[in-house]
């Protein structure tokens, strides 16, 4: 599947909006990339649990993503409870998910040191009791220069179905490899209709 090339529309959930909006807001002021230290979103503790850390260390192919940082939620959902809590940080992502779940996700995070963009997607997957649930995963990226240097990534999951089983969710077992459904670029900036916006919908427009 190819990235297609989206404004901030394309995301769905509401806290990953608000902490796009944040980024755009510090890469207006430091281009290209924003810096780590500039991005402070509102209510940011409360959002750790469904986020990840990391360190881009390398280049191009060759790069890997050290974690710096592992939310609760998102221990469950890969099924690493089992790893200490203070293991679960200064390891590599694909140490740390396995090749089969690596190899799932890395074209993302290819996209997004590419790009120097959000990167964004969708897929769907089902839980332990066989509902439907979309997991939706956005990437941030920052560093002092022209290279991503660090990455911000918010992992969100939602079932129309209702109450689901997050253990596990993105597991190895055969019903719950994950389909995606979206993958974009967020590299088309917008600004709301001002007469139909909240106020953490602002978008700050780059040239």
């Amino acid at each position: 599947m190819e990235f297609a090339s989206s404004d901030p529309s394309v995301v769905r959930s509401i806290k990953q909006r608000e902490l796009l909006n944040k980024w755009l807001r510090a890469a207006a002021g430091h281009r290209p990339l924003p810096l780590i230290r500039d991005f402070q979103p509102s209510r940011f503790g409360e959002e750790l649990s469904d986020m990840m850390g990391f360190d881009v260390v390398g280049q191009g192919d060759a790069a890997r993503f050290l974690i710096t940082q592992e939310g609760a939620t998102v221990t469950a959902t890969y099924g690493n409870e089992h790893v200490e809590p203070a293991s679960r940080t200064n390891r590599y992502l694909d140490d740390a998910i396995g090749p089969q779940r690596y190899a799932n996700v890395i074209a993302l995070y290819r996209a997004c040191l590419t790009h120097r963009r959000p990167a964004y997607s969708i897929s769907t997957v089902q839980d332990a009791d066989d509902k439907d649930v979309s997991y939706e995963r956005l990437l941030l990226p920052f560093g002092s220069g022209d290279a991503v240097e660090q990455i911000v990534g918010s992992y969100k999951s939602i079932s129309i179905e209702g109450g689901f089983k997050i253990k596990n969710l993105m597991g190895l077992r055969p019903k719950a490899v994950p389909v995606i459904l979206v993958r974009a670029i967020i590299d088309r900036d917008f600004v709301p209709n001002s007469a139909s916006r909240q106020p953490s919908d602002d978008v700050i427009e780059l040239d």
